[in-house]
C-alpha cells in the first residue's frame, strides 16, 4: 500500500441468523422442492434435517407452521395471490413463488406476527434465493395481499406513523 492509499474499512461480522429466520429458510427450500418433486412434507423435512446441521439451530415450530401450512392450504394460498400478480402464475419463477407463498401462509394464519416483519422476511428470503430484483416483485405481491388481508393493521400503523 502506497501512503496516500487508506486500508480500505474491515467488513462488519455478519450478524447470526435468528431461528426464526432459519425456519423461514428452510420453509422456503422445502415449499420448492415440493413445487419440483411432489413429495411428501414428512420426505422433505427429513432431507432438510439430514442435508444441513443448521437445521438444529432453527425454531422448528414456525418451520413445521410454515411448511405443513403452506402445502395444506396451498389453493387457497395461490388464490389469495393471483389477484395481487401481474403475470400469469405460471410465469413466478419456483423461487419467488415458494417465499409468496411462505409469506401469505404468514399473513393469512399467523396474525400473531405483524406484517411488516412478514414482508421484511420475504424481503429477505427473496434476495437469498431469488434473482436481482425478485425481492421487489415479493414486496410488491405481499403488500397488497396484506393491505387485502389485514386491513386494520395497516391502518393502525398508519395512524401511528401520523401520530
Amino acid at each position: 500500500m502506497s501512503e496516500n492509499q487508506t486500508p480500505a474499512p474491515a467488513a462488519k461480522p455478519a450478524k447470526p441468523k435468528s431461528a426464526r429466520r432459519r425456519a423461514r429458510e428452510f420453509a422456503v427450500q422445502g415449499i420448492y422442492q415440493w413445487q419440483l418433486t411432489g413429495d411428501t412434507p414428512a420426505v422433505i423435512e427429513r432431507n432438510l434435517r439430514d442435508s444441513d446441521t443448521s437445521f438444529a439451530r432453527a425454531d422448528e415450530a414456525l418451520f413445521r407452521a410454515i411448511l405443513f401450512g403452506t402445502l395444506k392450504d396451498f389453493a387457497e394460498l395461490k388464490d389469495a395471490l393471483v389477484p395481487h400478480i401481474d403475470r400469469d402464475f405460471s410465469e413466478v419463477s419456483p423461487v419467488e413463488a415458494a417465499v409468496l407463498y411462505a409469506g401469505a401462509f404468514e399473513i393469512m394464519l399467523m396474525p400473531e406476527t405483524p406484517y411488516p416483519v412478514i414482508v421484511n422476511e420475504s424481503i429477505e428470503l427473496a434476495k437469498t434465493f431469488g434473482g436481482s430484483d425478485g425481492h421487489k416483485f415479493v414486496n410488491g405481491v405481499l403488500d397488497k395481499l396484506a393491505a387485502a388481508k389485514r386491513p386494520e393493521e395497516i391502518e393502525a400503523i398508519r395512524a401511528k406513523r401520523r401520530g
